[in-house]
């Protein structure tokens, strides 16, 4: 009858626990150290911030939340998450007075965001942040 030691089944185990360690994939380097990019978004009428409670949920990695998402996700990654960083489309809106109020708040890339902005009209208000509210309509 062989008898192993308690010291050489220790030593067996923990070079096996090693090579396991060693042989797991390491993790994609993605480019920046969170794990999505969110923000939750509201649009209200009249120059009250909205409650974003009942708003959508925009998440940028992959992009999803909304009907524009991926839209919406480019423009915030060429701001750097800026909503107020989007460059303005060149439209022409009418000069109608019905305010709505734009209100965000989330997380860009391991930073806060907060955005409230009232505008005149959903015209204006689609010019100058692009995709980011388009939450209702095709």
């Amino acid at each position: 009858m062989t008898h192993t030691s308690l010291k050489a089944v220790r030593g067996a185990l923990l070079a096996a626990v090693a090579l396991l360690a060693c042989a797991a994939p390491a993790p994609a380097d993605t480019g920046h150290t969170t794990t999505d990019d969110w923000l939750l978004l509201a649009v209200g009428r009249g120059e009250t911030p909205p409650v974003t409670a009942g708003g959508s949920l925009l998440r940028c990695d992959p992009p999803r939340g909304h009907r524009h998402a991926a839209d919406a996700c480019a423009e915030l990654a060429a701001a750097d998450g800026h909503i107020a960083g989007i460059p303005p489309k060149d439209v022409h809106c009418p000069m109608v007075y019905a305010p709505v109020t734009a209100r965000a708040h989330g997380e860009w890339r391991g930073r806060p965001v907060t955005y409230t902005e009232t505008f005149p009209n959903r015209c204006v208000m689609a010019a100058r942040t692009g995709s980011v509210f388009a939450l209702d309509g095709p």
